[in-house]
Protein backbone atom coordinates (compact mmCIF):
# COMPACT_ATOMS: atom_id res chain seq x y z
CA UNK A 1 0.00 0.00 0.00
CA UNK A 2 1.09 3.18 -0.63
CA UNK A 3 -0.27 6.93 0.24
CA UNK A 4 1.28 10.19 -0.71
CA UNK A 5 3.52 11.73 1.69
CA UNK A 6 4.42 15.21 1.65
CA UNK A 7 8.05 15.04 1.35
CA UNK A 8 10.40 16.69 4.63
CA UNK A 9 13.29 19.03 5.08
CA UNK A 10 15.13 15.98 6.16
CA UNK A 11 13.94 13.06 3.44
CA UNK A 12 17.86 13.47 2.49
CA UNK A 13 18.97 11.92 5.69
CA UNK A 14 19.85 8.56 6.27
CA UNK A 15 17.67 6.01 8.08
CA UNK A 16 19.55 5.92 11.53
CA UNK A 17 18.73 6.41 15.27
CA UNK A 18 20.04 9.78 16.96
CA UNK A 19 21.31 9.54 20.46
CA UNK A 20 18.62 8.17 23.25
CA UNK A 21 19.92 9.97 25.95
CA UNK A 22 18.73 13.26 24.44
CA UNK A 23 15.02 12.06 25.68
CA UNK A 24 13.14 13.99 28.37
CA UNK A 25 10.33 13.18 30.48
CA UNK A 26 7.50 14.89 31.71
CA UNK A 27 5.85 13.56 34.83
CA UNK A 28 2.13 12.96 34.35
CA UNK A 29 1.24 12.51 38.04
CA UNK A 30 3.61 10.59 41.28
CA UNK A 31 3.50 7.37 39.17
CA UNK A 32 2.92 8.12 35.59
CA UNK A 33 5.35 9.82 33.15
CA UNK A 34 6.06 10.27 29.20
CA UNK A 35 9.23 10.18 28.08
CA UNK A 36 9.51 12.72 24.01
CA UNK A 37 12.48 13.00 21.57
CA UNK A 38 11.59 14.35 18.80
CA UNK A 39 13.48 13.55 15.43
CA UNK A 40 15.20 10.30 17.12
CA UNK A 41 14.70 8.20 13.73
CA UNK A 42 16.68 10.08 10.84
CA UNK A 43 15.14 8.90 7.31
CA UNK A 44 11.84 8.91 8.51
CA UNK A 45 10.41 9.26 5.00
CA UNK A 46 12.39 6.23 3.76
CA UNK A 47 11.53 4.28 6.63
CA UNK A 48 7.72 5.13 6.34
CA UNK A 49 8.00 4.18 2.41
CA UNK A 50 9.63 0.78 3.64
CA UNK A 51 6.46 0.02 5.87
CA UNK A 52 3.79 1.13 3.71
CA UNK A 53 4.82 -1.14 0.96
CA UNK A 54 6.68 -4.14 3.20
CA UNK A 55 4.26 -4.63 6.17
CA UNK A 56 0.69 -6.50 5.69
CA UNK A 57 -1.86 -4.10 6.68
CA UNK A 58 -4.97 -5.40 7.43
CA UNK A 59 -8.84 -3.65 8.59
CA UNK A 60 -9.98 -5.10 11.73
CA UNK A 61 -13.49 -5.15 12.63
CA UNK A 62 -15.42 -4.68 15.92
CA UNK A 63 -18.87 -5.22 17.67
CA UNK A 64 -20.44 -1.58 18.79
CA UNK A 65 -24.10 -1.43 20.29
CA UNK A 66 -25.56 -3.57 17.83
CA UNK A 67 -23.38 -4.05 15.08
CA UNK A 68 -20.10 -4.82 13.62
CA UNK A 69 -18.06 -1.60 12.35
CA UNK A 70 -14.71 -0.88 10.93
CA UNK A 71 -11.49 -0.52 12.70
CA UNK A 72 -10.96 3.39 11.58
CA UNK A 73 -7.43 2.86 10.68
CA UNK A 74 -5.10 -0.16 9.24
CA UNK A 75 -3.03 -2.20 11.80
CA UNK A 76 -0.54 -5.21 12.09
CA UNK A 77 1.38 -7.13 15.00
CA UNK A 78 4.99 -8.94 15.08
CA UNK A 79 5.12 -11.08 17.81
CA UNK A 80 8.35 -11.77 19.49
CA UNK A 81 9.22 -14.34 17.26
CA UNK A 82 8.40 -12.73 14.21
CA UNK A 83 10.93 -11.13 11.89
CA UNK A 84 10.29 -7.21 11.87
CA UNK A 85 9.94 -5.73 7.97
CA UNK A 86 12.62 -3.28 8.57
CA UNK A 87 15.92 -3.58 10.31
CA UNK A 88 15.77 -0.33 11.85
CA UNK A 89 13.06 -1.78 13.63
CA UNK A 90 15.32 -4.31 15.09
CA UNK A 91 17.82 -1.52 16.11
CA UNK A 92 14.99 0.99 17.77
CA UNK A 93 14.10 -2.12 19.48
CA UNK A 94 17.35 -3.12 20.83
CA UNK A 95 18.12 1.15 21.67
CA UNK A 96 14.70 0.91 23.32
CA UNK A 97 15.66 -2.31 25.41
CA UNK A 98 19.51 -1.09 26.42
CA UNK A 99 18.22 2.63 27.36
CA UNK A 100 15.31 1.28 29.47
CA UNK A 101 16.52 -1.66 31.06
CA UNK A 102 17.54 -1.05 34.69
CA UNK A 103 14.10 0.88 34.64
CA UNK A 104 11.74 -1.67 32.89
CA UNK A 105 13.85 -4.80 33.70
CA UNK A 106 12.75 -6.97 30.46
CA UNK A 107 13.29 -6.20 26.97
CA UNK A 108 10.60 -4.83 24.40
CA UNK A 109 9.56 -7.85 22.52
CA UNK A 110 6.40 -6.91 20.18
CA UNK A 111 5.73 -4.30 17.64
CA UNK A 112 2.55 -3.62 16.50
CA UNK A 113 1.59 -1.01 13.77
CA UNK A 114 -1.08 1.10 13.21
CA UNK A 115 -1.71 3.54 9.86
CA UNK A 116 -3.45 6.55 10.09
CA UNK A 117 -4.23 7.06 5.98
CA UNK A 118 -5.92 10.75 6.48
CA UNK A 119 -7.39 12.32 9.22
CA UNK A 120 -10.48 10.39 9.89
CA UNK A 121 -8.61 6.92 11.06
CA UNK A 122 -8.04 7.34 14.63
CA UNK A 123 -7.51 5.48 18.05
CA UNK A 124 -10.72 6.22 20.34
CA UNK A 125 -9.49 6.68 24.32
CA UNK A 126 -7.72 3.32 26.10
CA UNK A 127 -4.96 1.89 27.94
CA UNK A 128 -2.99 -1.56 27.09
CA UNK A 129 -4.55 -3.32 29.62
CA UNK A 130 -4.53 -6.62 27.93
CA UNK A 131 -2.04 -9.07 29.72
CA UNK A 132 0.32 -7.48 32.02
CA UNK A 133 -0.47 -3.81 31.78
CA UNK A 134 -4.01 -4.05 34.05
CA UNK A 135 -2.03 -4.85 37.64
CA UNK A 136 1.80 -4.12 37.00
CA UNK A 137 3.80 -0.61 35.70
CA UNK A 138 5.11 -1.24 32.00
CA UNK A 139 6.28 1.08 29.34
CA UNK A 140 4.98 1.34 25.54
CA UNK A 141 7.43 3.00 23.00
CA UNK A 142 5.74 4.78 19.91
CA UNK A 143 8.31 5.39 16.98
CA UNK A 144 5.88 7.74 14.32
CA UNK A 145 6.70 8.01 10.38
CA UNK A 146 5.03 10.38 8.54
CA UNK A 147 2.68 13.73 9.44
CA UNK A 148 2.68 14.46 13.04
CA UNK A 149 -1.20 13.86 14.72
CA UNK A 150 -1.71 14.85 18.60
CA UNK A 151 -1.23 12.13 21.31
CA UNK A 152 -3.95 13.18 24.00
CA UNK A 153 -3.46 11.71 27.45
CA UNK A 154 -5.79 11.72 30.52
CA UNK A 155 -6.17 10.04 33.66
CA UNK A 156 -8.70 7.65 33.91
CA UNK A 157 -11.89 8.62 35.61
CA UNK A 158 -11.97 11.90 34.15
CA UNK A 159 -10.08 14.99 34.45
CA UNK A 160 -8.12 17.21 31.73
CA UNK A 161 -6.02 15.86 29.05
CA UNK A 162 -2.47 16.53 27.97
CA UNK A 163 -1.38 17.11 24.27
CA UNK A 164 1.75 15.63 22.60
CA UNK A 165 2.55 15.81 19.04
CA UNK A 166 3.86 12.58 17.66
CA UNK A 167 5.74 13.48 14.47
CA UNK A 168 7.84 12.55 11.55
CA UNK A 169 10.47 10.04 13.37
CA UNK A 170 9.55 11.45 17.13
CA UNK A 171 9.88 9.06 19.97
CA UNK A 172 7.09 8.48 22.36
CA UNK A 173 7.45 6.20 25.65
CA UNK A 174 4.64 6.00 28.18
CA UNK A 175 5.76 4.65 31.66
CA UNK A 176 5.31 3.58 35.25
CA UNK A 177 1.48 3.16 35.65
CA UNK A 178 0.60 5.27 32.96
CA UNK A 179 -1.45 2.07 31.23
CA UNK A 180 -3.66 1.20 33.98
CA UNK A 181 -4.34 5.10 35.23
CA UNK A 182 -4.45 6.46 32.21
CA UNK A 183 -5.80 6.66 29.02
CA UNK A 184 -4.60 7.72 25.62
CA UNK A 185 -5.94 8.42 22.52
CA UNK A 186 -5.45 9.95 18.67
CA UNK A 187 -8.38 11.79 18.22
CA UNK A 188 -9.95 12.53 14.49
CA UNK A 189 -9.05 15.75 12.75
CA UNK A 190 -11.17 17.86 10.06
CA UNK A 191 -7.92 19.62 9.05
CA UNK A 192 -6.27 18.48 5.92
CA UNK A 193 -3.30 16.02 7.55
CA UNK A 194 -1.58 13.36 5.57
CA UNK A 195 -0.26 9.53 6.39
CA UNK A 196 1.27 8.61 9.62
CA UNK A 197 2.52 4.97 10.75
CA UNK A 198 2.78 4.58 14.36
CA UNK A 199 5.19 1.83 15.69
CA UNK A 200 4.31 0.58 19.13
CA UNK A 201 7.44 -1.72 20.82
CA UNK A 202 5.88 -3.60 24.09
CA UNK A 203 7.61 -6.11 26.72
CA UNK A 204 5.69 -9.61 26.68
CA UNK A 205 2.40 -9.98 27.65
CA UNK A 206 1.46 -6.40 26.93
CA UNK A 207 -1.04 -4.91 24.51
Amino acid sequence: MSLPLQGSLFDGDAVALGPIEAIRRTPLDANAWVDVLPGWLGGASTVFERLAERVPWHAERRPMYDRVVDVPRLVSFYGENDPLPDRILVAARDALSAYYAAELGEPFRTAGLCFYRDGRDSVAWHGDTIGRGATTDTMVAIVSVGAARSLLLRPRGGGASVRFTAGHGDLLVMGGACQRTWEHAVPKTTRPVGPRISIQFRPRNVR
